[in-house]
C-alpha cells in the first residue's frame, strides 16, 4: 500500500513539474515547446488525480492558480478583480454536462440564455480607463497579477486611447484579447524568413511575442488587433446593463471593438449549433480561433452561480479538435513539383490532428530544416489548419533519441536521376531534368488543365498520369491530339466518357489571354500577374518578345518575375508549345486598349470585406478591375475606400480607424448604370 501511495505522489509531482515548466515556457519565455493539446491532456490528468485524492493537493499545484509568474522585464500590476481562466469542454457531451450543472445549481428547468463568442487565439489583457482616458494596460499574468504593457497597448490601433463619450465613468476596466490577423502573421513570418529573424509557429505566439516587446516601436510594427469580451472593475457612476451581451454593446458604444461573431442563443442546442456553424467557417475567418466561449447571459444568474477556485461556473470554453499534435518523424522523402522544385516531405507516425489522421507533413525546404534543427527520429509538433497542408512547426529537443539522424540534401532528382541545383539567393533545390522529368511534365499538364487555368472538365490527376504513362501525352499540346479510341480504350472509360472528355477539351480552347498565360505555368506568374501582363501587352506575341525593361513596366512585376517570364519564352520548346496550341485551335478574345474615360477607377485601390447578397466578392473584384481599379487584400493608408458587406470584421475596424471611406453594395451597383 505504501508503494502505491508513493507512486501516486511521484506521479503528481511529475505532472506538476511538467506543467509548471510548460507554463514557464509559454508565459515567461514566449517559446512553448508543446502544443496546447498536450498541455490540456496533462492538465486534465492532474486535475483528475487531484479530484480523486484531494488530500494530496498542494498550494503550488498548477490547478490552484491560472498561469505563471510574469517576466521581470515589465512592472507588475495587481488585478483588483482577478482575471480567471475558463474550464474546457472537449465535446458535446461535456457541454451538455455543463448545461445540466448550470440548470441544477439554479434549480431551473427552462432553457438558459447563453452568449456564444469565438475563442480568440491570442493574449488576454486588461485595459483601465480613468475619466475616459487609457491609463493602464496589463497582461493577465497569473490571474492575480500581470505585467504593465501600457506603452505597447497604446500602439494597437483598435484600442482607443479615449472613450467615445462626453460623460465617461471615473474608472472602467475592459478585458479582451490581443491577437494577430492571419494576413499580418504571414507578413511578419515572410519578413522574418527574409532577414533570418525568428519565425513564429502560429499567430498566438506572434501576438504574445509582439505584445511583450520591451520596445513599443517593435510592437507598433506588428499590426496587432484587439477584441473586447468583458468588463472588470467599474466605478459606481457607470451603470452596467444586466445582461452580458448588452454590456458588450455598451463597450462597443464607448469605442472598443467586439467580435461581430458574438451571438445570443437559446439553451444548449443553440450553443451546439453555433459551435458547428463557426467550426465550418473557421478557416474563412480573418483570425485564428480554437473554440467557442459560452457564457450565461444574465448577470444575476452569473452572480448566483459564482466561481470555483480558478474559473466561473457560468462560462465554459468548447474547444475545437487540436490543430497541433506531437508525433515522431520517421523519415523524409523529396517530391518534385512542376517547376522542378524538390520539396522535403516528412513521413510521420500517423497522428490525429484536427480530426484528420496525418502521416505526412511539409518541411518546405532545406533552409527550413536547418532553422528547425529537425532530425529523423525526432519528436516533432505538427500543425494543421483547415485545408492547409500539415507542417512541422517545431522540435521537442528534450525528447531527441541518441540515434537521431541528420537530413541530407539529395544530389540527384529522386524521379529522373538528373542533377539538382540551387540558384543563388533561393531556398529551393530544383531538378535540372525539365520535361525529361516525368514529375515536372505531369505537374505542368495538371496545372494547365486546372480550373483556374484552361478548366478542362473531367481531366483529373489520375487520367493525366495514365496518359503520360502510356505515351499519349508528352506535352501540354498533346492534350488536344487525344483521340476517342485512345481514351475509350482505357480502363473504366468507354465511349461515352471519351466523348465527354473530348467535348471538354474542345470547350477549353475558348479561353482568355490571362488564363492562357497562367496555364503555361511560368514561375511566379499567378492569376493576378497573368492578368496584368495581358492587360499591359494585349497580345501573346508582345509578351513573348518583351525584354526585361518592358516587363518591369507591368504593374506588380519586379526583376525576379520579369526574369522568369523572359527565360520561359526564350526557351524554343516553350515557344513551340504556344505555337502548336494556337494551331490546334486555342483562342481568346482580342484585348483592346481602354481610354482613360473607360477606366474611371484608374489609380484607385479598393478593399472588399464581408458578404453581399446576390453577388460574390470575386465578381465585385472583376468589375472594379475592369474599370481600372486595383483590389488589395488588406487595408492601408493607400486604400481609396473599403467596400463592406454583412459581417464585415477587422478590415472595417481598421478602415474606420484610418478614416478611410466606407462604401456598400450600392457603390458597385452604381458602376453598372
Amino acid at each position: 500500500m505504501t508503494n502505491k501511495a508513493d507512486n501516486l505522489v511521484q506521479e503528481l509531482e511529475r505532472l506538476r513539474s511538467l506543467i509548471n515548466n510548460y507554463n514557464y515556457q509559454y508565459y515567461v519565455l514566449d517559446d512553448p515547446s508543446v502544443p496546447d493539446a498536450e498541455y490540456d491532456r496533462l492538465y486534465r490528468e492532474l486535475s483528475k488525480l487531484e479530484s480523486e485524492h484531494p488530500d494530496l493537493i498542494t498550494e503550488d499545484s498548477p490547478t490552484q492558480r491560472v498561469g505563471a509568474k510574469p517576466d521581470t522585464g515589465f512592472a507588475e500590476v495587481v488585478h483588483e478583480l482577478p482575471m480567471l481562466s475558463l474550464d474546457n469542454a472537449m465535446d458535446s457531451d461535456e457541454m451538455k454536462s455543463f448545461n445540466r450543472r448550470v440548470k441544477e445549481r439554479l434549480a431551473q428547468s427552462e432553457n438558459i440564455e447563453y452568449v456564444c463568442e469565438p475563442k480568440l487565439d491570442g493574449l488576454a489583457i486588461s485595459l483601465l480607463y480613468e475619466n475616459g482616458l487609457l491609463t493602464r494596460a496589463a497582461t493577465r499574468g497569473d490571474g492575480s497579477q500581470g505585467e504593465n504593457i501600457t506603452l505597447n497597448a497604446r500602439t494597437i490601433r483598435p484600442i482607443p486611447l479615449k472613450l467615445r463619450t462626453n460623460n465617461p465613468p471615473q474608472r472602467l476596466e475592459v478585458r479582451g484579447e490581443v491577437f494577430m490577423l492571419k494576413s499580418a502573421f504571414e507578413a511578419i513570418n515572410e519578413e522574418a524568413r527574409n532577414t533570418g529573424a525568428k519565425v513564429f509557429a502560429n499567430p498566438r505566439n506572434a501576438a504574445a511575442g509582439s505584445l511583450r516587446q520591451l520596445d513599443p516601436q517593435i510592437t507598433a510594427k506588428r499590426n496587432l488587433s484587439f477584441y473586447a469580451y468583458s468588463v472588470g472593475l467599474v466605478s459606481d457612476d457607470f451603470k452596467l446593463a444586466d445582461k452580458h451581451y448588452d454590456r458588450l454593446e455598451q463597450i462597443k458604444e464607448l469605442g472598443l471593438p467586439v467580435s461581430s461573431e458574438v451571438k445570443v442563443v437559446e439553451g444548449i442546442s443553440g450553443c451546439l449549433e453555433y459551435y458547428e456553424d463557426i467550426a465550418e467557417r473557421r478557416d474563412s475567418l480573418e483570425y485564428e480561433i480554437d473554440g467557442v466561449v459560452n457564457k450565461v447571459n444574465s448577470i444575476a444568474l452569473q452572480d448566483r452561480l459564482g466561481f470555483v477556485a480558478r474559473a466561473p461556473r457560468w462560462a465554459i470554453a468548447h474547444k475545437f479538435p487540436a490543430q497541433e499534435e506531437i508525433t515522431q518523424l520517421l523519415g523524409v522523402d523529396f517530391q518534385v513539383g512542376r517547376t522542378g522544385a524538390l520539396t522535403p516531405v516528412a513521413r510521420l507516425e500517423p497522428v490525429s490532428v484536427g480530426g484528420v489522421t496525418v502521416s505526412n507533413a511539409t518541411l518546405h525546404n532545406m533552409d527550413e530544416i536547418t532553422r528547425l534543427g529537425v532530425k529523423i527520429k525526432d519528436s516533432v509538433v505538427i500543425r494543421r489548419a483547415g485545408d492547409v497542408i500539415p507542417q512541422v512547426v517545431s522540435v521537442i529537443l528534450d525528447r531527441r533519441p541518441d540515434d537521431a539522424e541528420a537530413i541530407e540534401m539529395p544530389v540527384e532528382c529522386p524521379v529522373c536521376g538528373s542533377a539538382v541545383e540551387r540558384t543563388e539567393g533561393e531556398a529551393v533545390i530544383r531538378c535540372t531534368g525539365g520535361l525529361v522529368c516525368s514529375s515536372q511534365r505531369n505537374e505542368a499538364i495538371k496545372h494547365f488543365a486546372s480550373r483556374k487555368a484552361m478548366d478542362i472538365d473531367g481531366l483529373g490527376d489520375k487520367l493525366v498520369e495514365i496518359f503520360t504513362e502510356k505515351g499519349f501525352v508528352k506535352s501540354i499540346s498533346d492534350l488536344y491530339r487525344l483521340t476517342k479510341e485512345q481514351i475509350a480504350g482505357l480502363d473504366r472509360m468507354g465511349e461515352k466518357s471519351a466523348v465527354n472528355l473530348l467535348t471538354a477539351l474542345e470547350a477549353s480552347k475558348t479561353t482568355t489571354l490571362p488564363k492562357f498565360l497562367y496555364a503555361l505555368g511560368i514561375r511566379e506568374v499567378g492569376e493576378v500577374t497573368a492578368k496584368n501582363l495581358a492587360n499591359h501587352f494585349f497580345t501573346i506575341d508582345a509578351v513573348m518578345n518583351a525584354d526585361i525593361q518592358d516587363l518591369e513596366a507591368v504593374s506588380d512585376v519586379g526583376p525576379i518575375v520579369a526574369q522568369h517570364v523572359k527565360v520561359f519564352f526564350e526557351n524554343p520548346d516553350n515557344r513551340q508549345q504556344v505555337k502548336e496550341l494556337i494551331e490546334l485551335g486555342v483562342t481568346w478574345p482580342e484585348i483592346e486598349a481602354k481610354s482613360d474615360d473607360e477606366l474611371p477607377l484608374k489609380d484607385k485601390t479598393y478593399v472588399i470585406t464581408g458578404s453581399f447578397e446576390g453577388i460574390s466578392r470575386a465578381e465585385i473584384k472583376d468589375k472594379l478591375e475592369s474599370l481600372g481599379a486595383k483590389v488589395a487584400g488588406s487595408v492601408s493608408k493607400k486604400t481609396t475606400a473599403l467596400i463592406a458587406g454583412e459581417k464585415a470584421g477587422s478590415k472595417l475596424t481598421k478602415a474606420e480607424s484610418l478614416g478611410i471611406e466606407i462604401l456598400d453594395i450600392s457603390f458597385v451597383q452604381s458602376l453598372e448604370s
